[in-house]
């Protein structure tokens, strides 16, 4: 379609256009993209055997959407990509403010444009990215806002009666005409209001107080819901979920290797991170396993759920704690060390919904919970149990580390630490440097540096050593040494994975 020469409705039927629903539009553009080998839904990871195969099957199947999941599980993101489905521009009659159809106007102005210009009537192209409505549910929205209502201004300029169609100041769905109109959160939009939208979605005509009006709108309704809503705020009156053709779960990802795919695709770092702090798969992994574990706590509520931010927030925090100590050091460039992630506590406890056990501990002390049992769970990866190698046959290969803090030896990893200096403190522990080298010889120093601070936090862990948290770093010692000189008022030092 020449869009820049098709000025007027003859020459828009001389064309041969023909007009078609939103939905068969999005259905055929769909088919098209499928049957090409498209993707689609560029940036969605992990749903692509799940939520995306239901999602193109509703638009086949012409259905309204409801997108149902926990927050932070991509549902608006999703509704926003499916505006790509759409023609990139479609025909409209010029200062329609319901985008009419030329072939098929449905508003009194479309009507009467038609009526008097015929063929001469002035047409205009709307772009894919203007047909999309957003409309965040909160309590509120008035049927106003939504459908629209009577203006008196507008009655009194014209010189018009109020039985008058022209004075109707439409509301967003009639603007959406021939577009997608999305509602986010939609058990929070009041009863009353939910009522308002059963005819649009069954009958396709909407009422405005005593107008009789019959408009065959044209819209792509998506919805989006938290269950916890259902319950918390609000809930789905059940005519109107029955007009929702297709409800489609979403879901958190399902492993650390997607959960950190989308991090990494969504985290937004400056050119400088990313040249001058290096950040390794361990640590990187560490930050997905971190909402692993919250989503399986007992101090989390699981109803809340644990969003995708969280982690993404997270890493943009390990970066920027790494790459403040770069800046007071002085340095050209570092990475990133375990006792980095104290700067990640920040983006967890905004992000966490606590139980009432985990509002007794109080949500700093579940985030570092929630950090330790990471350690645990991924020393397992790189290094052998040090529960087993202590009652295994074999020698156990964390003995010497152990026997040299059982010796009365302690060490305190600060956050600010120098390289050189900390370099020289994880040397200084004996058996430490060959415990890595013997399990992983091909590293370069940084990542061997790394892995020698994540044995004593992995051991700590075990309850092999004793870490103590200090206001800036952790500090290590024996475990059994510790028992014995901890003061009955001290919070600070934490003997066993009970310690909380």
């Amino acid at each position: 379609m020449d869009y820049d020469n098709i000025k007027t409705l003859g020459q828009l039927k001389a064309a041969g256009y023909k007009s078609r629903s939103v939905k068969d539009e999005l259905r055929e553009n769909l088919i098209k993209q499928l049957k090409n080998k498209e993707g689609g839904f560029e940036g969605i990871v992990g749903f692509e055997d799940t939520v995306i195969p239901d999602l193109q099957t509703a638009i086949l199947s012409r259905h309204n959407i409801l997108l149902l999941g926990l927050r932070g599980q991509a549902k608006t993101r999703i509704a926003r990509l499916l505006v790509n489905l759409l023609d990139e521009y479609m025909p409209f009659i010029e200062g329609s403010e319901l985008f009419d159809d030329p072939l098929a106007p449905i508003s009194w102005f479309g009507h009467k444009r038609v009526e008097e210009q015929g063929d001469d009537t002035p047409i205009a192209w709307v772009h894919r990215s203007e047909r999309y409505t957003e409309k965040l549910a909160t309590p509120d929205v008035t049927v106003a806002d939504l459908i629209g209502d009577v203006d008196p201004i507008k009655a009194a300029t014209l010189k018009l009666t109020y039985s008058d169609e022209r004075v109707i100041h439409f509301g967003l769905i009639p603007r959406a005409h021939r577009g997608i109109f999305v509602i986010n959160e939609l058990p929070d939009l009041q009863a009353r209001i939910q009522v308002s939208l059963f005819n649009i979605l069954q009958e396709r005509d909407i009422q405005i107080r005593g107008f009789k009006l019959r408009l065959p709108l044209d819209l792509q309704f998506v919805f989006t819901a938290n269950p916890e809503d259902y319950t918390n705020r609000g809930s789905i009156v059940t005519p109107l979920k029955d007009r929702i053709e297709s409800q489609i779960l979403t879901h958190y990802p399902r492993s650390v290797e997607i959960s950190r795919k989308i991090t990494q695709q969504e985290a937004t770092l400056t050119l400088e991170q990313r040249s001058n702090v290096e950040a390794d798969g361990l640590v990187k992994d560490l930050v997905e396993q971190i909402a692993f574990e919250a989503r399986n706590s007992e101090y989390i509520d699981k109803k809340s759920g644990v969003s995708a931010r969280l982690t993404i927030s997270a890493y943009e925090n390990l970066i920027s704690n790494a790459e403040r100590r770069m800046i007071i050091n002085g340095e050209n460039s570092t990475f990133v060390r375990v006792t980095d992630f104290l700067g990640v506590i920040p983006a967890i406890t905004g992000k966490i919904e606590l139980v009432y056990e985990g509002e007794l501990e109080g949500p700093g002390k579940v985030a570092n919970i929630l950090i330790g049992k990471a350690i645990k769970t991924l020393l397992l990866q790189f290094f052998p149990d040090p529960e087993k190698a202590k009652k295994a046959k074999a020698p156990n290969p964390y003995t010497e580390i152990i026997n040299w803090f059982g010796d009365g030896n302690t060490i305190a990893l600060i956050d600010d630490l120098p390289l050189q200096e900390y370099k020289k403190l994880l040397n200084g522990v004996p058996g430490l440097k060959d415990l890595v080298k013997k399990f992983h010889p091909r590293l370069s120093e940084n990542q061997q540096l790394l892995l020698m601070e994540f044995i004593l936090h992995g051991l700590a862990e075990f309850s092999q050593l004793n870490k103590g948290f200090l206001d800036n770093g952790f500090a290590f010692s024996d475990m059994f040494n510790s028992l014995f000189n901890l003061e009955p008022d001290d919070d600070d030092l934490d003997v066993d994975d009970d310690r909380y």
